[in-house]
C-alpha cells in the first residue's frame, strides 16, 4: 500500500513543534492554575468581574478576599484587598518553560512556513482546491472517516478534510496563538502597540490564547486517534526515521 512519505525538513519540524507544543500545553496549564479567571478587555484581576472561571485549582472561587480598601481618600480611587489565605502562585518555572518552548515553536514554525512556500509543499499537499470546497464533498469525506473508508484507501496524499484541517492549523490557529501570546508581553506591546488593538486588549488576547490552545489540543487528540486507527507503527516510522517502500509521491518532490 502506498503511504505518505515525508521529507527530512518536514520530519524535523514536526518533531520539534510536537515537543514544543507538549511543553507549552503543560506549562500553560500550570500558569492557568495560578489564576484560572479569564477576562475581556484591557484589565482583569481578582477585583474585576471575570468573563468565566475555570475549576482547575484551589484558586477557583476561592473567596479569600477581605473587604477592599482605597489607596487614596478620593472618589474613584483604586482599591486593594487583603488576602486571607496563601495564594497558589508558584508558577515561575512554568512561565520560564512556556516562554522557552514558545521560541522553539515560533522559530521552527517560521522555518517550516518558508520551506513550505519555497518547495511547493503547501501548494501540492496542504492547500485545498477551490473547486473541492463544497459542503457535500466535505460531508462525504467526514462520513468516510467515521466509516474508516479513507483509512483503508489511497494514503499517498491527504484527503480533503485533512487538508482543510491542516490548513486551518498552520495558517490560522498557530499564528493566532503566537500573536496573542506576544500581545501578553509588555515588552513586545511597548514596541508594537497595535497588537493590543487587534485583540481588543491584553486580557482579551489572553482569553483568545486560551481558546486557541483548546482548539489545538483537540486537534492533537483527534490527530493521535487517526494515527492509531490508520496504523500507529507505520505512521510513526513515516514521520520519524522510517523509509517505506512504495511509489514516489508528490510529498517527496
Amino acid at each position: 500500500m502506498e503511504s505518505i512519505r515525508h521529507k527530512r525538513w518536514v520530519k524535523g519540524s514536526h518533531f520539534i513543534i510536537t515537543l514544543s507544543f507538549l511543553a507549552l500545553s503543560f506549562s500553560g496549564f500550570v500558569i492557568l492554575m495560578s489564576h484560572p479567571r479569564l477576562y475581556w478587555g484591557e484589565v482583569g484581576n481578582d477585583l474585576t468581574p471575570a468573563l468565566f472561571e475555570l475549576p482547575i485549582s484551589r484558586n477557583y472561587h476561592h473567596g479569600g478576599w477581605e473587604k477592599s480598601e482605597a489607596f487614596f481618600k478620593t472618589a474613584n480611587s483604586p482599591v486593594t484587598a487583603g488576602r486571607t489565605y496563601d495564594i497558589f502562585n508558584q508558577n515561575g518555572w512554568g512561565r520560564s518553560t512556556h516562554f522557552l518552548a514558545a521560541w522553539f515553536l515560533v522559530i521552527t514554525g517560521v522555518i517550516y512556513l518558508l520551506a513550505g512556500f519555497f518547495t511547493g509543499h503547501f501548494r501540492r499537499n496542504i492547500w485545498p482546491r477551490i473547486k473541492e470546497l463544497k459542503p457535500g464533498l466535505l460531508w462525504h469525506d467526514l462520513v468516510a472517516h467515521f466509516r474508516r473508508q479513507t483509512l483503508s484507501g489511497n494514503r499517498s496524499q491527504y484527503g480533503l478534510l485533512q487538508r482543510c484541517t491542516y490548513f486551518s492549523v498552520i495558517f490560522f490557529l498557530l499564528p493566532l496563538i503566537a500573536l496573542t501570546g506576544m500581545t501578553m508581553s509588555p515588552a513586545i506591546t511597548a514596541g508594537y502597540p497595535f497588537l493590543t488593538k487587534i485583540f481588543f486588549g491584553v486580557q482579551s488576547a489572553r482569553t483568545i490564547h486560551f481558546f486557541a490552545s483548546v482548539a489545538l489540543i483537540l486537534f492533537l487528540l483527534v490527530h493521535i486517534v487517526m494515527v492509531v486507527r490508520s496504523g500507529f507503527k507505520q505512521n510513526i516510522l513515516a514521520i520519524t526515521i522510517g523509509k517505506r517502500n512504495g511509489k514516489k509521491t508528490d510529498q517527496q518532490a
